[in-house]
């Protein structure tokens, strides 16, 4: 099998201090109080790279910066490697605004996702070799920088069979994606399934994977000038039906189910009212799942959907699902099984994807934090 990690232990290495990776976190979210790397003397370094660094938490645009930072040298279990590209995501953002759930040292590089490329391994490095692709383990690694020397154990190979911004955008939002339409419900062919933000990353994974598998996706999004395009986008990507937030509360919907059975799970990216309009539409017994607040208003729950429908009110985020699985990786494994079989086979493809230099990073930090964005802004190196 092309997955190399196969022979790798999954354990996390995250507590340890490896050269720049100023970023590794910890698990219960707060910062290791050890000195960050930043404050090691370049002097010891022979090379350098290119890096977007933030030495405070706040706005973006302010306080990330791109920086020459030296590169340690390449340890016996090291492998060095230059990134190719790495997208903005929401997470990333708020990791710099200081509001995310774990924090890194400071200074730190920004970026969590990413693709990269092996050009140098360590004499003891047995799983990887010079020109394989490799994406992140887990958060923390700090991917919006041209090179870094990581461990081993710090990354995953990937086949170098699919499309680059596939690979590059592969480790978060088809991975929610895919763990939320799998672990949650036993959905088969004809079920449905319903989410709002279905024009983010995840929903667009969620349109595409709940395809392939014959479930229907009832796709909510925010009513713009651009809807109808959108609409047909999101329908060329494998949604059954794509409708206006305001549409929840209409008479049609009685309609819509018409053509397909009510779902049996929410997906809930935005929270607020939104969320509690999906909770009307379940099923008795159904489930939704919150892994996003965008509209950082609360999820509230009307106590009849508890009483009389039976309810089930869940939450999910990828990262504590990687770390739980950290040990035992054949869960790991047999998801990105399917997920690049599904890009090989072309059910599966990138977001919508604005491909941005790393020098024009303020641009794609500022597009990438504008309302009703409908694209992802990638890193290019």
């Amino acid at each position: 099998m092309w997955f190399s990690v196969h022979t790798v232990c999954l354990r996390r290495q995250i507590l340890r201090k490896r050269g720049f990776v100023g970023t590794f976190l910890k698990c219960n979210g707060h910062r290791d109080a050890n000195v960050s790397p930043f404050s090691v003397s370049a002097g010891r370094y022979e090379q350098t790279c290119r890096a977007l660094v933030y030495r405070n938490h706040g706005d973006p645009s302010r306080v990330v910066q791109l920086e020459d930072v030296p590169l340690p040298p390449t340890g016996a279990k090291d492998v060095l490697v230059k990134l190719l590209a790495a997208p903005i995501n929401p997470s990333d953002i708020n990791m710099i605004q200081g509001t995310y759930a774990i924090l890194p040292n400071l200074p730190a590089v920004g970026g969590n996702e990413g693709v990269a490329q092996v050009v140098e391994v360590g004499s003891q490095v047995k799983s990887l070799r010079k020109g394989d692709w490799v994406i992140p383990r887990d958060a923390g690694l700090g991917t919006w920088r041209t090179e870094a020397v990581l461990a081993e154990d710090d990354v995953i190979s990937l086949p170098k069979d699919i499309p680059l911004l596939a690979a590059a955008t592969l480790g978060v939002n088809p991975c929610t994606a895919f763990r939320m339409l799998s672990d949650f419900k036993d959905l088969k062919s004809g079920d449905s399934v319903i989410q709002n933000a279905a024009n983010s990353g995840v929903g667009q994974a969620v349109i595409q994977i709940a395809a392939a598998r014959g479930i229907n996706t009832i796709n909510v999004i925010r009513g713009r000038s651009d809807f109808a395009q959108l609409c047909k986008r999101l329908k060329a990507a494998g949604a059954t039906h794509v409708i206006k937030e305001e549409t929840l509360r209409q008479p049609e919907m009685k309609d819509l189910f018409k053509t397909c059975p009510k779902p049996k799970l929410a997906l809930n990216g935005v929270g607020g009212k939104c969320a509690t309009e999906l909770l009307r539409h379940l099923q008795v017994g159904g489930s939704m799942v919150t892994y996003g607040g965008m509209s950082k208003q609360p999820v509230t729950v009307p106590v009849s959907a508890l009483i009389f429908k039976d309810l089930e009110i869940r939450g999910f985020w990828v990262t504590q699902w990687k770390r739980d699985h950290a040990h035992d990786g054949r869960a790991f494994i047999a998801m990105m099984d399917e997920l690049c079989s599904l890009i090989r086979q072309g059910k599966l493809t990138a977001p919508a994807c604005t491909e941005v230099p790393l020098e024009e990073y303020q641009r794609a930090l500022d597009a990438a934090m504008q309302p009703f964005t409908s694209s992802k802004q990638v890193l290019m190196m």
